[in-house]
């Protein structure tokens, strides 16, 4: 294994618990390993396929969602590609980071190893992982995820804005619709909310979490950002899911209101397993997430303002399927 420490950094059961009920920051050591050095990301970015590559670049306002573009990396190397992210506004998103290198899969292991021994009874299953190579000033704008996730920060320094489900920014049919695949997992958003955000200035060797499909944004502040974004599923996550998926796919078939979101008792447990049924009936089973794809507007340049060459109208195309 690359690393011979323990990766968590005096956790305890009770915060583990508290992880699926409130906006949460704990330490970790995983900015201590070889892995996050500029030649371990240059020899990672190396050999990671292209089209499991995010690029995109972003404007400065939060409010505008679709300033947020697609990019592709034409003939730049890795090691320029790193020079990019360090010197533009250049948003790089190494996916499927498991699925390609074994060091990393490995890593991820570790870490939800090291979770499940704090925490006993703590069961996580269908793992995945996205390394963020990020420049200063980038964002992500307010979205929300379907699984649960945890933000393990490694170098640099970023501000992160958690809006609590019980501030009612977010309603039930949102969520539905993202699930769903009817909507984008990027909400439209409105300054004034911060006023109902927890915000924290994320530090090397910290990590944050939230409960499921609590909405948040994240600012770049200093330096060359690199993130491990994790994400796995828990049994009530998945029931969490598939309730609301039920509510959605019911209301659709059967009409009625099918509104009720509550996790415990006999009745979502019905509703969930009404729905897996329905999966495997054809005329009955959900229409499958069909997500947004952004088409390719730029080309990274290291030569271009903020290293972003637009490409011309007739030169842009939507991006491969992986």
């Amino acid at each position: 294994m690359p690393h011979m420490l323990r990766l968590l950094e005096a956790w305890t059961p009770e915060q583990v618990a508290r992880m699926e009920r409130n906006i949460f920051v704990a330490q970790h050591r995983l900015h201590r390993l070889e892995l996050f050095d500029d030649v371990y990301l240059i020899n990672l970015l190396d050999r990671h396929p292209r089209r499991d590559l995010g690029i995109n670049t972003m404007g400065a306002d939060p409010e505008r969602r679709s300033d947020w573009q697609e990019g592709r990396a034409g003939n730049l190397d890795a090691e320029q590609l790193l020079e990019a992210a360090r010197t533009g506004l250049i948003w790089l998103n190494i996916r499927r980071v498991m699925d390609h290198h074994p060091e990393y899969a490995e890593l991820v292991r570790a870490l939800y190893d090291d979770l499940e021994r704090t925490c006993p009874g703590l069961q996580t299953y269908h793992h995945s992982a996205n390394l963020l190579i990020s420049s200063p000033g980038a964002m992500v704008y307010y979205h929300l995820d379907c699984p649960a996730n945890m933000l393990w920060h490694v170098r640099g320094r970023k501000r992160v804005w958690a809006y609590p489900l019980e501030s009612g920014l977010v309603s039930d049919e949102t969520i539905e619709g993202v699930l769903c695949g009817q909507r984008s997992e990027e909400l439209d958003f409105r300054a004034a909310w911060d006023e109902l955000a927890v915000v924290h200035d994320l530090e090397p060797g910290e990590m944050i979490t939230w409960p499921q499909h609590t909405p948040h944004r994240v600012v770049n502040t200093e330096g060359l950002n690199v993130s491990l974004s994790t994400e796995h599923m828990t049994p009530r996550a998945a029931r969490r899911n598939n309730v609301y998926l039920a509510n959605r796919h019911f209301r659709e078939l059967l009409g009625g209101e099918w509104r009720r979101t509550q996790l415990e008792g006999w009745r979502p447990a019905a509703k969930e397993l009404a729905l897996r049924v329905c999966r495997r009936v054809p005329g009955l089973r959900p229409a499958p997430p069909q997500g947004y794809r952004y088409p390719i507007t730029f080309e990274v340049d290291l030569e271009a303002d903020n290293c972003v060459r637009p490409l011309e109208e007739s030169h842009r195309r939507e991006p491969a399927l992986a």
